[in-house]
């Protein structure tokens, strides 16, 4: 069901669960919350036996399906609100061990989670290694940065070998910074979670949500 997070952020919640194993919020991709992630949080509740909470990551913003919207209005998001927002998922889910899971843009703002305490372990589905140019601002800061600040060893990065936004030397980066790399060498990006996209990989995908959950279930 939707429910308001306290800054006013919508998000995407199943707590129906009577005792989960963990809690687990979820970072949407760029086109946003909508029926994908309300089936995905409904799926990871029910099979993962977790409390789980997606949030809308362009909140208070009618951007409608036009990607090139979406690309102009990236710059103008703020890394430390969107992390705030998903520490209120976090409080909402009243779960003692909380994870956090990301896909294409929420893949980058979970490299940028490394530096939270709130996160037991991350998992980042092909996210942006390097904040992309037109994306660029005062209140976008890079990923490699948070995750020399903060602890990349939680994080497991699931990449495509063939998705540009995440070139080998950029792959090398995160690896050195201690991510663990899950990598599929047929895979471009956004080949898991989204099963009408043209790049989806029907085997690839199951195994890599299947590393996913075991990464985030570990200790």
């Amino acid at each position: 069901m939707r429910i308001t997070l306290p800054s006013g952020t919508p998000a995407e919640i199943d707590t129906s669960v009577e005792r989960p194993t963990m809690g687990l919020v979820i970072a949407p991709d760029i086109f946003s919350l909508r029926p994908l992630f309300d089936d995905l949080v409904a799926r990871f509740a029910s099979e993962w036996n977790m409390a789980v909470c997606a949030v809308e990551p362009f909140p208070g913003q009618n951007l409608g399906a036009d990607i090139q919207a979406r690309f102009a209005a990236v710059p103008g998001l703020d890394d430390d609100m969107h992390l705030r927002d998903l520490h209120e998922a976090t409080d909402a889910l009243g779960t003692e061990r909380v994870g956090l899971m990301g896909f294409c843009m929420g893949g980058m703002y979970c490299f940028k989670s490394a530096v939270s305490e709130r996160f037991s372990r991350i998992a980042s589905f092909y996210g942006m290694i390097r904040v992309p140019n037109d994306w660029k601002s005062s209140t976008q800061r890079e990923p490699l940065d948070y995750l020399a600040r903060g602890d990349a060893r939680k994080v497991l990065a699931v990449i495509g070998s063939k998705d540009p936004y995440t070139p080998s030397g950029d792959v090398a980066a995160i690896q050195s910074a201690g991510c663990t790399i899950a990598e599929y060498p047929d895979a471009e990006h956004g080949f898991a979670h989204d099963a009408t996209r043209p790049s989806h990989r029907i085997s690839d995908a199951a195994d890599a949500f299947a590393r996913a959950h075991a990464w985030l279930s570990g200790s």
